[in-house]
């Protein structure tokens, strides 16, 4: 017999899709670390690739796990408490579109949706922390991989793992400032629509589903995408990381391209 207790205990209880995700990220760390893979950057790709898709499990957990303490309880029933990437409302959004423009361009993409019962939430500013709350994780996540670096305790770190750890740091910088843009569709904006007149947020909302697409068509202007990534290495640059090493990291998470003679001996 199913009760009440047993279903809000399997609600929450963490995926075997995520532990497989978070295995699969701790074997190839491992194996970056020991430079046990013969290819080093087979290795890199698969722990930067798997350490990114547990930071948008986590982004979007961290919305589910808000939502649910704001006053959404009908979050456990969507599976969203179990860290389980297929049971988002858009897997594809989610997971696959980032991982593939990770691949293409080095760019931490926004993932994204968790379908929130907004109605079921009153007053602004927990509307507002919710929708905050999966970019401080990126925040949070970006701050865990440049430790060692403003920390000064790199000695003992190996070369290619300090590469990964830059590059999945930019991953993290940027998903978090692009997350944070007032831009319709993206988290900036539903921090900012609760304070916002009905009027206006009734003109903003047929472009919401379109806000994504529209930032990334922007960053393909030449002018603005190098003005885009000069603050997010200015960023880096202040916790320790500098152009080298994220340029090394993408070079060694781009195996099939061959890696660059200077990342390999520097």
């Amino acid at each position: 017999m199913t009760t009440a207790a047993s279903r809000r205990s399997s609600d929450r209880r963490i995926s075997p899709v995520f532990v497989g995700i978070v295995a699969v990220m701790a074997v190839t760390g491992w194996a970056t670390w020991t430079g046990f893979a013969e290819q080093p950057g087979v290795a890199v790709f698969l722990f930067v690739t798997a350490a990114w898709i547990v930071s948008l499990c986590l982004h979007e957990y961290a919305h589910a796990r808000t939502a649910l303490h704001s006053g959404d309880i009908s979050i456990g029933a969507k599976g969203y408490l179990t860290l389980n990437p297929l049971k988002y409302t858009h897997a594809l959004l989610s997971i696959l579109l980032p991982v593939i423009f990770v691949i293409m361009g080095g760019i931490g993409l926004p993932g994204g949706a968790v379908f929130i019962e907004r109605n079921r939430i009153q007053g602004r500013w927990k509307h507002s922390l919710i929708s905050a709350a999966g970019p401080l994780t990126n925040v949070l996540f970006a701050v865990v991989c440049t430790a060692p670096f403003w920390l000064h305790a790199l000695d003992g770190v190996p070369r290619d793992f300090q590469y990964a750890l830059a590059f999945l740091a930019l991953l993290q910088v940027t998903a978090a400032l692009l997350n944070f843009l007032p831009v319709p569709g993206l988290d900036g904006y539903g921090v900012i629509e609760p304070w916002l007149s009905y009027n206006v947020k009734r003109q903003v909302e047929p472009f919401a589903p379109f806000g994504l697409l529209f930032v990334f068509a922007v960053l393909w202007i030449p002018s603005v995408n190098t003005a885009f990534f000069d603050v997010i290495h200015s960023i880096l640059d202040s916790l320790g990381i500098n152009e080298i090493q994220t340029y090394c990291g993408q070079e060694f998470y781009r195996f099939w391209q061959g890696t660059n003679e200077f990342c390999s001996v520097s």
